[in-house]
């Protein structure tokens, strides 16, 4: 590496030209699951069921039954996405696209967008409501509408920031204490192995919590919103 940022670089160099080839490493997961791990009863398919199993039974209890039918799946696949290329990005040379806004945001951004836009040609009075809660004061009403507008605006950029932020976080600190290796004696080198065993095992912890972070929170957001009952509107 040429410095403390390269491994979240997106370009190689080819032929003395710059292309931006890392983020194939978001469809190496493709590769990696060949069609067999789903049509074989293997112990890795039944422990996916059971994962797949509890995330629908918590994205039901978050939307209830007036939900669209598929919603889930949508979900399901952000959720298994995001997994996998947080778990992808723990293993050398191989880049994390997680780290970067634009993958988050690309991810974040277009529900809530869509969402918002569906309220408000449809349920502009639930989303107009929805920005002053019930028994506000009236001289707090203009404060608590703009409160309320800056923090539904910002709700896809907090969770890009968020995702990518302790990505880069936890790959900083591997990547800084395993360049401290040659410059340390041998007793800490020891410790400086047992410490990034402790801190990847961390950072695995941290890929399935910020998947499901995400996850939740978005449907969350797209529930508070109002817009799931699309059906109930429509109908």
């Amino acid at each position: 590496m040429s410095n403390l940022f390269s491994s979240f670089d997106p370009s190689v160099t080819l032929f003395r030209f710059s292309l931006n080839l890392n983020w194939i490493s978001c469809f190496i997961i493709l590769f990696i699951l060949p069609q067999r791990y789903w049509l074989v009863r293997s112990q890795f398919l039944k422990r996916s069921e059971k994962l797949i199993v509890y995330l629908e039974g918590e994205l039901l209890a978050i939307f209830r039954t007036s939900s669209y039918p598929g919603i889930i799946i949508i979900f399901l696949r952000f959720f298994f996405f995001l997994l996998g290329s947080n778990f992808l990005g723990l293993f050398p040379y191989i880049f994390t696209s997680t780290s970067h806004l634009s993958i988050t945001l690309t991810i974040s951004l277009p529900i809530w967008l869509g969402s918002i836009v569906w309220s408000i040609f449809y349920q502009y009075n639930s989303i107009f409501t929805h920005l002053v809660p019930l028994g506000t004061p009236n001289a707090l009403i203009p404060v608590i509408v703009i409160i309320e507008t800056v923090s539904n605006i910002i709700r896809p950029g907090t969770l890009a920031v968020r995702l990518a932020a302790n990505i880069v976080a936890g790959h900083l600190l591997l990547t800084l204490l395993g360049s401290q290796g040659p410059n340390v004696s041998y007793i800490l080198v020891l410790f400086i192995i047992i410490s990034l065993l402790l801190l990847l095992a961390l950072e695995l912890a941290v890929a399935c919590i910020q998947s499901y972070v995400f996850t939740v929170l978005r449907s969350l957001y797209l529930r508070e919103l109002g817009t799931i009952r699309f059906r109930k509107t429509i109908v």
